[in-house]
């Protein structure tokens, strides 16, 4: 392996059952990078891409289109600056994920981005974590930040069949589509879903549960937070059911290609449906299981690194080509 592959960090964490994402080696990995020059990574830029085979071209190409959406020059505002990463602020997994592909780039090149939850399309074209799956959300160009959290996949070694035949969820209840959730079902005999926060207190707590205690139930809820649910990745990679009303917001997992009955089963948006959808697909084991393939397929798409850079770094071209700040090539 050499020295590049070694200290890369990738898109995706994969986890044994139970497993969490070690914190440590993720900030480890990306401080790593300040040991390799910033200008060889800039002279192998293009090297990197012109690897990318024949037969993955059409693939590439469709997921960086999806992702920026620009298809004509644009001019960046006085806000545009260039992306300087510095030890004092880069401890903050946003500014790393950026910083692991902007530093192929020259450093001089502006950029607009954001940071964190916020879903509003901008006035200008922005690179951000999450955008509104409808509307003209072209200005909003997805790039895949807070990987440690969002970006987390599972190796589930149990399968549909030997799991508790119940749907489970946990996590923060302070949204309003949370809490209307667990008002309903937080009782539910059909059910095991609860508020797991330490610092708020909440009326349907229950206690803790990790991914691979979660992973032992055939159903497992995706519930939107402040923007997309944070367990819908680690879901479809697993042996377990998603169940989920159709999603608003989106990512770099695309969430807006997800297809209901083919992805995930769908729930009407007040939940109506919940007992009777359970009911069928415990009685219905071979439709659960053409799903659970369908979804298994579709989480495997960001789990090749070497198409996750391909596509991040084309990206980023795009965003400075458009912009005026690179000659766009053909």
């Amino acid at each position: 392996m050499n020295v590049i592959s070694s200290l890369k960090c990738r898109a995706g964490s994969l986890l044994n059952a139970g497993q969490k994402r070690s914190r440590f080696a993720y900030y480890a990995r990306n401080l790593l990078r300040f040991s390799i020059p910033a200008g060889f990574c800039r002279k192998r830029r293009e090297t990197i891409l012109r690897d990318i085979p024949t037969g993955e071209e059409e693939v590439v190409r469709a997921r960086v289109h999806y992702y920026n959406k620009i298809s004509e020059r644009f001019e960046l505002g006085p806000e545009a600056a260039p992306f300087r990463f510095t030890l004092s602020r880069g401890l903050r997994n946003y500014y790393m994920d950026l910083h692991e592909y902007a530093r192929y780039f020259d450093p001089d090149l502006k950029m607009l981005y954001r940071f964190g939850d916020e879903t509003a399309v901008p006035a200008s074209p922005t690179l951000v974590k999450a955008r509104p799956i409808g509307g003209d959300n072209g200005r909003s160009v997805l790039f895949n930040l807070n990987k440690i959290r969002h970006f987390v996949f599972a190796r589930d070694r149990l399968e549909f069949q030997d799991k508790i035949g119940k749907l489970v969820w946990r996590g923060n209840a302070k949204q309003e589509n949370r809490k209307n959730f667990l008002s309903r079902f937080h009782d539910h005999p059909l059910c095991d879903v609860g508020h797991a926060h330490k610092r708020r207190q909440s009326p349907w707590a229950k206690n803790y549960l990790s991914i691979g205690e979660q992973l032992r139930y055939k159903f497992i809820l995706s519930l939107e937070g402040n923007d997309v649910a944070s367990n819908l990745k680690w879901i479809m990679s697993s042996h377990s059911l998603c169940f989920m009303v159709r999603p608003r917001i989106e990512t770099w997992f695309m969430e807006g290609k997800l297809v209901p009955g083919v992805h995930y089963v769908l729930l009407q948006d007040d939940y109506a449906d919940l007992e009777e959808k359970i009911s069928y697909y415990s009685s219905h084991v071979p439709e659960a299981l053409e799903i659970i393939r369908n979804a298994n397929e579709y989480a495997g798409q960001f789990r090749d690194p070497r198409r996750e850079d391909w596509i991040s770094l084309l990206v980023l071209r795009k965003y400075f080509e458009l912009s005026g700040q690179m000659p766009v090539r053909h």
